[in-house]
């Protein structure tokens, strides 16, 4: 698999990152860094988890914002707006496999094809955006990708 220019998936999600490593990193997977002999802290790991955190206080506000007050509709919104599924399938829709820096035996079996992987590049995509541009930023890539314009 030939990886596309990460200059592409900025123009996919509508935001230009200030500092390139953050995009770098969050599309390098553990396994590519391991191989490559990159420093430990070059993967997406932590920024899946901090991107993981972001979406989930995007959608809750956008929930609020948009005229809920129960916490129990509140929540059942976010958890119908943020799984698994949907993250990944925004993933695929943004052809974010052929971005991210795979691991020789992740590409040998494309990895992104199943289970939470993609979704959690989505996730560290996200974290990045955050870094970068604060949480404006990181919402309002969420609003065009439409995890939230709906919420």
């Amino acid at each position: 698999m030939n990886r596309r220019d990460p200059a592409g998936i900025e123009a996919r999600i509508g935001y230009a990152f200030t500092n390139r490593e953050l995009l770098e990193r969050a599309l390098t997977r553990l396994a590519y860094t391991l191989e490559a002999g990159l420093p430990p802290e070059a993967h997406m790991d932590a920024l899946a988890t901090l991107g993981d955190a972001v979406i989930n206080v995007a959608v809750v506000e956008a929930v609020v914002m948009g005229g809920a007050h129960d916490k129990g509709a509140i929540t059942n919104r976010k958890v119908n707006l943020v799984n698994m599924t949907r993250l990944r399938g925004l993933a695929e829709d943004l052809d974010l496999a052929d971005y991210v820096r795979w691991g020789k035996g992740e590409a040998a079996q494309t990895v992104w094809t199943s289970g939470r992987v993609l979704a959690e590049c989505l996730e560290a995509l996200i974290g990045a955006v955050y870094l970068d541009g604060g949480m404006e930023a990181a919402a309002g890539v969420l609003r065009r990708l439409g995890l939230t314009e709906r919420a």
